[in-house]
């Protein structure tokens, strides 16, 4: 039977992978599974000065990197409570949630920790710059003292040399509590989402029977924000248990940094969002689908076959050429690129999930997944639509099992209004499944827009097609006064090289516009567009957040 606990998987990775690389910062340092274990066990002898206590609260704001990773695992190995916290909040954002989690320690990025202001944080201990764990502030003026002789405290606790027999971390239990996320969602209210043990181990576990391909020592590319749930379980608590070799970027994850780090470390799994899958189809692919000459051999079924064979060995060259599988979640994926992906056969697989499930709701193998679906409800998890008629009738998606939180912290109104007293969580995802249990989701329920005859409007289903259209880069479907307007962010590169001043993009929306309202139904023509001069802001997801362009 297995055992159902997320540390001591922690502590037999690290023993079974003592001599494998474990983490290293993209084109710098490399950290052995030893030395990750060592550093843990110099951070619990901190934190033991610190006087941090088990359930205690210790809050990490910075760019992915190794610290970043090692901190993480140090503090729920010590029995302290984690609260990853983006780097990209706002200065007021990052105070908010250090102060509503009374966390004790920070460790910051030496990039963040310039913005913050310590004396926004009075109930913070210590704070360390996560970069070289140097400390800027303790209160106990011993702390300072204890950091400085660090060296000569871990040889007296390990004086033969640190070695595997002496990791032994906290027993955890199922129900208690390991992180606290805060989310950044579209409707613009941060909640700190309590996650328990068991929701970590759960997802793991998915994680490997799902996907277990993945060997001790394989490579993996570590670009989502560890902040949020998605990178963290599987870009790396899943992969560090697996005995993976884990990347971090440590900068901007822009398609260009992307792909030259994939042609060198050549990952065998690729976790990613839409937005990078969808920029490199518009930028790498798109313009050459478009030549008439192509167009034409494309209708031609044998030759179709041999173009799109050519594309897929192309497209996965640039991601590597060794992943097994690309796995795309945490927002809606445009049905055109998808479409096209799934014709030319390219190892992908939707999945679904949110914060408050650590993250994985659905999932399916990319040899068996379906056009449009995010696959079925993973093992441990239970999955219905709130509808009469769910293959047909579009209703919310609710689920409950063991990824779920306990709750929202300090916060029992919202807990209340998402958990039902049968432990179902509503969603606020609106879906329909189909006979094989197979989910295929239509937009947010608080997105949902009614036309005048109280037709349902999906705003997501609008923008993907908008999104495809000629000088556009990005779009927005909001209501004002009864009316649809789509707010555009174009394409500028595109439209700086066809020369098109001001008047010449407004001209060329207003041609989409008129496209686009011939594939739509009467009640959901567009009225109006809107060009919009910079791109939307988004949540670490890359869903824009709809609340702050709403009329």
């Amino acid at each position: 039977m297995t055992k159902q606990s997320f540390l001591y998987d922690l502590e037999q990775s690290l023993k079974n992978n003592w001599d494998l690389p474990a983490l290293t910062d993209y084109k710098g340092k490399t950290y052995y599974y030893k030395d990750v274990a060592e550093k843990i066990a110099r951070l619990h002898i901190l934190f033991e000065a610190c006087g941090l206590r088990k359930g205690d609260k210790v809050s990490i704001v910075a760019r992915n990197l190794s610290n970043w990773g090692i901190t993480f695992l140090a503090t729920v190995s010590y029995g302290a409570v984690a609260v990853p916290i983006l780097h990209e909040f706002k200065a007021d954002n990052v105070h908010h949630i250090v102060n509503h989690s009374e966390s004790k320690i920070l460790f910051a990025g030496d990039i963040t920790w310039e913005n913050l202001n310590e004396e926004m944080m009075p109930k913070l201990d210590v704070i360390v710059i996560l970069n070289d764990f140097s400390i800027v502030k303790a209160k106990d003026k011993n702390v300072q003292k204890a950091h400085q002789f660090i060296d000569k405290k871990f040889s007296k606790c390990y004086p033969e040399n640190f070695g595997k027999e002496h990791i032994e971390y906290h027993k955890d239990k199922p129900e208690e509590l390991a992180v606290i996320n805060y989310t950044s969602g579209t409707t613009g209210f941060s909640k700190g989402v309590m996650l328990p043990f068991r929701s970590l181990w759960a997802n793991i576990e998915f994680a490997r029977k799902a996907l277990k391909e993945l060997q001790p020592g394989d490579t993996i590319v570590s670009m989502l924000p560890m902040a949020h749930m998605y990178g963290l379980s599987f870009e790396f608590l899943y992969e560090l248990q697996q005995g993976c070799h884990i990347y971090f970027l440590t900068r901007m994850p822009t398609p260009k940094v992307i792909l030259e780090a994939f042609a060198e470390i050549k990952p065998r799994l690729v976790i990613s969002v839409p937005l990078i899958i969808e920029k490199i189809y518009k930028k790498q692919l798109q313009p050459i689908l478009n030549k008439p000459f192509i167009k034409l051999m494309m209708r031609l079924p044998i030759i179709d076959q041999r173009i799109c064979k050519k594309i897929n060995a192309k497209l996965t060259e640039a991601f590597g050429g060794k992943f097994f599988e690309i796995i795309i979640g945490g927002a809606a994926f445009n049905p055109e690129v998808e479409t096209f992906l799934k014709k030319i056969g390219f190892r992908y697989t939707m999945g679904y999930g949110m914060t408050e499930c650590a993250p994985i709701i659905t999932y399916d193998d990319w040899k068996t997944n379906r056009l449009f679906s995010c696959g079925k409800a993973v093992p441990r998890m239970e999955v219905k639509i709130d509808s009469p008629d769910p293959e047909n009738v579009v209703g919310e998606i609710l689920t409950r099992g063991m990824n779920t939180m306990l709750g929202y912290y300090k916060n029992s109104e919202a807990t209340e209004a998402i958990l039902d007293k049968d432990g179902w969580l509503h969603t606020g995802d609106l879906a329909i499944m189909d006979k094989d249990g197979y989910i295929y989701i239509k937009g947010r329920s608080k997105n949902l827009i009614l036309g005048p005859s109280g037709q349902n409007i999906y705003p997501e289903e609008i923008e993907a097609r908008i999104n495809n259209m000629k000088y556009v880069t990005e779009s927005l479907i909001i209501e004002s006064e009864g009316k649809l307007i789509a707010l555009i962010y174009p394409d500028y590169e595109q439209t700086d090289n066809d020369k098109l001043d001001t008047e010449g993009i407004e001209k060329a929306m207003e041609e989409n516009r008129k496209q686009i309202n011939e594939l739509l139904p009467q009640y959901s023509q567009i009225a109006q567009v809107k060009i919009y001069p910079e791109e939307f802001e988004k949540t670490p997801k890359k869903s824009i957040k709809r609340f702050m362009y709403q009329t």
